[in-house]
């Protein structure tokens, strides 16, 4: 193997893994997420737990977080829940970014 194909294999495998950490930091950011907006919706225990649930999932498979947004939108105004959009994105934001720390120190 010459110098040249280790050097691309590493970084193949340096994407792999920060690709991983992106993957594992969304979805603790979903998860963080779906208990702040189970809590202003009133939800809380089992039923937040299952909400926060159906927030990483609606992401995973929808992989857009515009997806995700729209329906913590639409739950909050069902629910008359008063938070703006950028109060929303503002919290996405917060949250991935305690997402990435704690991913990092527990790798």
């Amino acid at each position: 193997m010459t110098t040249f194909d280790k050097r691309e294999e590493a970084f193949e495998q340096q994407f792999v893994h920060d690709e991983e950490l992106k993957f594992k930091a969304t979805v603790r950011r979903d998860r963080l997420l779906g208990l702040w907006a189970a809590e202003k919706l009133g939800l809380s225990g089992a039923a937040a737990e299952s909400y926060a649930q159906e927030i990483v999932v609606a992401d995973v498979e929808a992989t857009a977080s515009h997806d995700m947004f729209g329906r913590i939108r639409k739950d909050f105004d069902a629910k008359g829940v008063k938070i703006s959009d950028h109060q929303i994105r503002r919290t996405m934001e917060e949250l991935m970014a305690k997402a990435v720390n704690e991913v990092k120190i527990k790798g």
